[in-house]
């Protein structure tokens, strides 16, 4: 049928054209672009899923960052308490000597001296060792890691901090004055006299501070000058008592000898040691806790990118297969539309 109104040979070829146009700019995009779906149009569940896998990437790399500043952070407080470790054994060293009879007082001062100094920086360590701006033991008294893309997914590490006044009363042992704690038993007598009424009067030493009429002193009075004292003059008598009586008082309260501070260190290197093993526990878990979000990471983003990346090789062949169709295509509707001329032909 030969028609002037309706050319269906040029409709089907303009038909035909303007598809083969549209995947050619398609595959153009996509080409382009690298991206196999570039609006919700191209792919809309495909675009759901990969958003979504999209979102768990970027939240496991984020939680990836945070496992290793959480190393980092446990890593430090090992480092602090390791060092912590080695000042003790120093202090068990310092102790164990001082225990030993052989010391005059000079040497007991020394060893004190050096005691008191390490126990100085003990506390130094674990009150101002900080991490990203906040005292550090403080801290991991009560952390929580976010180490995985979910709410969940979460750490908690609780490591006590250590205080050196539960372990060692004031936190420091003083052995430098330890002669009456060392040598003297219970209800040995350390002065003689008279009280004010003239009755006899004898002080004797008891560890618990507690003295003869119920007198009790935490006054440190070391060096008291009793020597031109009378002890049988009443008043003399009970000025000497009293004297004694602190002097006493003083070492068994204030100090602690150096087989105590043995005892005290042990138990600190054991709190130490406790401490420890929670963070390297904690630290090993960190590690497998990375390794395994970069192994999720790594297969959820090959997940994301076959359903949001351009297959350049199929792209390649689409776009060359239509350019040679719409091509094609243009040439035959240049002929379809030439056949309205054969109208003319039969006027004629």
């Amino acid at each position: 049928m030969l028609s002037v109104q309706t050319n269906n040979a040029s409709l089907i070829a303009q038909n035909s054209v303007n598809k083969t146009n549209d995947l050619l700019s398609n595959a153009m995009e996509r080409l382009s672009t690298g991206l196999r779906i570039n609006s919700a149009a191209d792919d809309a569940a495909g675009l759901q899923i990969a958003t979504r896998l999209n979102a768990n990437t970027i939240g496991m790399q984020t939680a990836s960052r945070n496992v290793s500043d959480a190393t980092s952070m446990l890593q430090t407080a090992d480092g602090a308490l390791e060092e912590l470790n080695t000042i003790a054994n120093r202090q068990k060293e310092l102790a164990t000597q001082a225990a030993n009879g052989v010391n005059s007082d000079k040497d007991l001062e020394a060893l004190n001296a050096e005691f008191q100094q390490l126990t100085a920086e003990m506390t130094r360590i674990l009150d101002e060792t900080s991490y990203a701006g906040n005292n550090l033991f403080e801290s991991l008294a009560d952390v929580s890691f976010q180490i995985g893309a979910s709410s969940a997914e979460t750490l908690k590490v609780n490591v006590a901090k250590i205080n050196l006044s539960d372990l060692a009363g004031d936190g420091a042992s003083d052995f430098s004055s330890q002669n009456l704690n060392s040598k003297l038993a219970n209800d040995t007598v350390i002065a003689q006299g008279y009280k004010a009424d003239g009755s006899a009067l004898e002080v004797k030493f008891d560890e618990t501070a507690t003295y003869v009429e119920g007198d009790s002193y935490t006054e440190k009075v070391y060096n008291i000058d009793i020597s031109a004292l009378d002890p049988n003059d009443a008043t003399d008598a009970k000025t000497i008592a009293d004297a004694e009586i602190k002097i006493s008082a003083a070492v068994a309260q204030g100090a602690t000898d150096a087989s105590d501070a043995m005892d005290m260190i042990d138990t600190l290197i054991d709190t130490v040691a406790t401490a420890r093993s929670t963070l390297g526990a904690n630290i090993n878990r960190l590690g497998h806790t990375a390794s395994n979000l970069a192994n999720v990471t790594e297969n959820t983003q090959a997940a994301a990118g076959r359903i949001m990346d351009t297959d350049f090789a199929v792209e390649s062949a689409n776009m060359t297969k239509n350019q040679l169709l719409v091509q094609a295509g243009t040439n035959i509707l240049s002929s379809a539309n030439q056949n309205t001329g054969l109208v003319m032909g039969l006027l004629g």
